[in-house]
């Protein structure tokens, strides 16, 4: 079974509009108290031996706020296996060619920089302190630092969006040499400053869908194969450690709000840094994962579900209502079912959860 370390860094240098994840804005670095907290954990979990991770994932936060000599400290404590894919969100200001080297030759394998458009005007909506400039400057650097594996993300559907936006993101992103590319659509999070005083000019609900499909149809057509609902490689180029969880494998997530599935049993860190650098935050137990978790996660997967392997690991077979709801997926064009796997199509994931209230 693969093990994927996954190590938050909850600083940056402010909070972008749409964010609700945990961070700690205003920060400039990583203080060393905080690397040697989460050096103090991995030792925690693996008291006698390394963890030997198969993926190891730097995310935040921003990450490359960190001196790249503290992720290779980190790196060293969890001794990876050989191979391992090791990745580092990255914020296109945050880097210099000299750092992100210092990266690679710590260990750092996989970049992955948060671009999200090419308009100079929404990044400065969204909240985001790069240009568009300083993107493209951060792929050259990356390229020339020795990474091959380099991600972008794009974010569809923000304030008064267009297609040549997304072409324009798109372009930048591959000229960029990404063998990778996340594309999400903006969710307003009630917890942000967005989701407090939504910005103008949102598209509807049906004008997102169809920016979602022609964000699909044009990152297939630029070799980017679709492997999940947001995520689109270059062939094997897909990323490894992301997989590890809609697969429901082992995964150990250390830092404030980090969340982990260790042997179908789940556990989470407060969302407190103070707590967590004085060791007053220990993880807190959240139930379990089980068949209904892998479901909708196997489903997230262009690969789809395999009802056989749904039946190995948990015992379950769909029903005769399951079966007939699934053929009807079939004729509206939501999925494809060949008695074996059930795959939902571009349009499906869009209704995704739709399908799973009726599956479950």
């Amino acid at each position: 079974m693969s093990l994927g370390l996954y190590l938050h860094i909850p600083y940056c240098f402010s909070k972008c509009r749409y964010c609700d994840f945990y961070s700690a804005p205003g920060q400039r670095g990583v203080p060393r108290a905080y690397v040697d907290a989460l050096l103090r954990e991995l030792s925690r979990f693996a008291p006698d031996a390394p963890l030997r991770p198969d993926t190891l994932y730097f995310g935040g936060g921003t990450p490359s706020l960190l001196d790249p000599a503290d992720a290779a400290r980190l790196i060293a404590a969890a001794q990876p296996l050989p191979g391992a894919e090791i990745t580092l969100e990255a914020n296109p200001e945050t880097v210099t060619e000299d750092s992100l080297r210092a990266f690679r030759e710590a260990g750092v394998n996989r970049i992955s920089f948060g671009v999200q458009s090419a308009r100079d005007s929404q990044l400065k909506t969204l909240g985001r302190p790069h240009t568009a400039k300083q993107a493209r400057a951060a792929f050259a650097a990356a390229r020339r630092a020795g990474f091959e594996n380099i991600s972008g993300d794009i974010m569809l559907a923000l304030p008064h969006y267009t297609q040549a936006e997304f072409d324009e993101t798109l372009e930048l992103i591959e000229d960029g040499g990404a063998a990778h590319i996340s594309a999400y659509l903006l969710k307003i999070e009630p917890d942000s400053a967005f989701g407090r005083t939504p910005p103008e000019g949102l598209p509807t609900s049906d004008e997102a869908a169809d920016f979602y499909l022609y964000a699909v149809e044009q990152l297939e057509h630029h070799g980017y194969r679709q492997y999940e609902i947001s995520n689109f490689a270059r062939p094997g180029y897909e990323g490894k450690h992301n997989l590890i969880y809609w697969d429901c494998g082992d995964y150990l997530g250390i830092g404030p709000a980090a969340h982990s599935c260790m042997g179908g049993k789940r556990f989470y860190y407060p969302a407190d840094t103070e707590a967590f650098l004085r060791d007053e935050a220990a993880p807190i137990m959240d139930g379990g994962c089980g068949a209904e978790d892998y479901l909708i996660l196997q489903l997230r997967l262009r690969k789809g579900l395999s009802l056989d392997e749904y039946k190995k690991r948990y015992g379950r077979e769909f029903s005769t209502s399951q079966l007939a709801f699934v053929k009807n997926c079939v004729k509206s064009g939501y999925a494809n079912f060949d008695g074996h796997t059930l795959a939902l199509t571009p349009a499906g994931l869009i209704v995704q959860n739709s399908i799973l209230a009726e599956l479950l």
